[in-house]
């Protein structure tokens, strides 16, 4: 059986018995239901300091790293894939150089370009 299984079990049936003692106290006399609640309670109280008797700090303290490893990792491929795609955008503006080219094929009288590739603007193949 599984650890995990058995751990719900045993909190599932101390439940139920401290359930138990409330109807005992509610049908019967108070102290019978008190008598019994007060001992679930202290042997529920054992049965909890043994869980933690058991508990491995090593196993919590890696658990804790994979989770902030995996999230870290997360988010990084998110950060990169944005940087990425405001590369991409930036790439796809002129530079400053070609757009002083054109312009200065503009003052020149050259036949202005409408994409830094060197096709013609709708308007100069207009006038032609």
């Amino acid at each position: 059986m599984k650890p995990r299984r058995v751990d719900y079990l045993t909190d599932l049936a101390y439940g139920a018995i401290i359930f138990v003692s409330v109807l005992l106290i509610i049908v019967v006399r108070n102290e019978i239901g008190i008598a019994f609640g007060l001992g679930v309670l202290v042997s529920y109280a054992i049965h909890v300091a043994w869980k933690m008797a058991r508990f491995d700090p090593e196993w919590m303290s890696q658990e804790v790293a994979e989770n902030v490893e995996e999230t870290l990792s997360e988010d990084i491929d998110e950060v990169i894939d944005r940087l990425e795609a405001v590369n991409e955008r930036v790439d796809r503006r002129p530079r400053t150089d070609e757009i002083q080219d054109a312009v200065d094929d503009i003052a020149e009288g050259d036949e202005p370009l409408d994409d830094i590739d060197g096709r013609p603007t709708a308007g100069a193949a207009a006038e032609d």
